[in-house]
């Protein structure tokens, strides 16, 4: 690859600002707050994606886009293949960080926690509730294995959907649940003086800080 220089790509930040006199004491009503702005956002494709960080047996990290389907004081929830890459991982390594990206309001939100699975009801009362093609999609899916080529995924696909049977929710799928330990909202600042607000749980109080951008 020949060397790109990207030094000359720049952008200023002024878009708001963060105040920790002003904000919510709870990290939950904030985010509620930043996450509504988002979808009401016309220019956000995907308020709700989130990319989730998680560490291998080795101590090697993989990151990739997921996305949040609810979300409480209980937590962050998501689905996904428990025996894809990042289900195995989880099952070995339970804490995780979620990292919320929304460059079109110069915000940013950091999450660690740990990742516990759902409940079975609740995994069934959400795949119930997708497109078939979406459940179809999950039970032929041999999340993160080598395939041998799109044909193959797309024959395994359409075999399926030729059987004309109620598609049912394999055991392997599932959702997480991630109770999160500390937030950082992070709001651009002009001449790279961003706000960074942190939410520190100790004994289930949250303590809120500033950190140096």
């Amino acid at each position: 690859m020949k060397k790109m220089d990207l030094h000359h790509i720049r952008k200023d930040y002024t878009a708001g600002s963060l105040d920790e006199q002003s904000i919510p004491g709870s990290p939950f009503e904030l985010f509620s707050q930043w996450i509504n702005q988002a979808i009401n956002h016309s220019e956000i494709i995907e308020p709700t994606a989130m990319i989730l960080s998680t560490v291998a047996i080795d101590g090697s990290p993989s990151s990739r886009v997921v996305l949040l389907k609810e979300v409480s004081d209980n937590g962050f929830t998501f689905f996904t293949n428990y025996q894809s890459r990042k289900g195995k991982e989880i099952s070995v390594h339970n804490k995780v960080s979620l990292l919320f990206f929304w460059p079109e309001m110069q915000r940013q939100i950091r999450i660690e926690g740990q990742a516990f699975k759902l409940e079975e009801n609740f995994n069934h009362e959400y795949f119930n509730s997708r497109p078939v093609e979406s459940q179809i999609a999950a039970i032929i899916s041999k999340q993160s294995e080598k395939a041998n080529s799109k044909i193959e995924i797309m024959e395994s696909y359409n075999d399926f959907s030729e059987k004309d049977q109620t598609p049912v929710k394999p055991a392997h799928w599932g959702g997480f649940r991630v109770i999160p330990a500390y937030f950082e909202f992070w709001q651009g600042g002009s001449h790279r003086l961003h706000d960074r607000i942190t939410y520190q749980q100790d004994s289930g109080i949250w303590t809120i800080g500033r950190l140096w951008p």
